[in-house]
């Protein structure tokens, strides 16, 4: 039970004042704690924030970054690597570094193709490896803003492709010459990403990344800018937006329903 202490040496008007004052003190108080609480809460959420971020970042950090990451790259349904170069650079580099007298290079007849190697690692590289890797060299060339559905990719041993050029030719930077026989697949544009079992995100032929992939979506060709494409693939599979572009055709495309 409160007590309310009189103070007889005080007039009426002065003893309420006086408590008139306490109390003005005391809401004072009581708006000071709840604007102290109301700071804690908010430097509580943003330290929760900032703790959620970090554990983002150093998850994606856990991700060790390989050395075919620099390049297109994917693994075939049977487990071969597969790199092709991004532009007339990259493909330089493959041809000459990165390539193994027991390796498979693919190519098509179409200027603006990227190269692509199969790493056999010193074992028999399948049917279905080819398939696939000749599905992303027609898919990554220039035959899909062109909107073609399907064209020509060959595929031929590493000694087959040289600089060496014909009498009175030059071969610009990015380009080879292939003698001998060429074996020629007819595969259609269809590409895939996704994320794997590690969080890692991958893109490539449908079938090697369905083979791969812990979730997936199909691209096919279409009327959207692979920026728009990429921006939804980031909803669905919370992947940063640059790299999901690194894995989408030039050209207009969309994910199928």
């Amino acid at each position: 039970m409160s007590s309310l202490t009189i103070y007889i040496h005080k007039s009426i008007e002065e003893n309420a004042s006086l408590y008139f004052e306490k109390a003005k003190q005391m809401k004072r108080k009581i708006q000071g704690a709840k604007d102290a609480l109301e700071k804690t809460r908010k430097q509580l959420e943003k330290l929760q924030k900032e703790a959620v971020e970090e554990k983002k970042v150093t998850k994606k950090a856990a991700i060790k970054r390989e050395w075919y990451e620099k390049f297109r790259w994917f693994f075939t349904s049977e487990g071969f690597l597969v790199i092709m170069g991004r532009d007339a650079t990259t493909n330089e580099i493959i041809i000459k570094k990165h390539t193994n007298p027991d390796d498979l290079v693919l190519h098509t007849d179409m200027a603006g193709s990227p190269f692509a190697v199969i790493k056999s690692e010193g074992k028999k590289i399948g049917p279905a490896s080819i398939e696939e890797t000749a599905q992303a060299t027609a898919s990554y060339s220039r035959a899909w803003k062109l909107g073609l559905s399907t064209l020509d990719v060959f595929y031929v041993n590493p000694e087959q492709v040289t600089k060496k050029a014909r009498p009175g030719e030059y071969l610009q930077k990015g380009a080879f010459m292939i003698y001998g026989k060429t074996n020629y697949l007819h595969p259609t544009l269809k590409l895939a990403v996704g994320i794997d079992e590690n969080g890692r995100l991958v893109g490539g032929p449908d079938m090697a990344i369905k083979a791969h992939a812990k979730d997936f979506a199909i691209i096919m060709q279409g009327t959207e800018n692979p920026s728009d494409v990429a921006k939804k693939l980031h909803h669905r599979f919370k992947a940063d937006i640059d790299e999901i572009l690194r894995f989408l055709p030039s050209g207009g495309c969309r994910i199928e329903r």
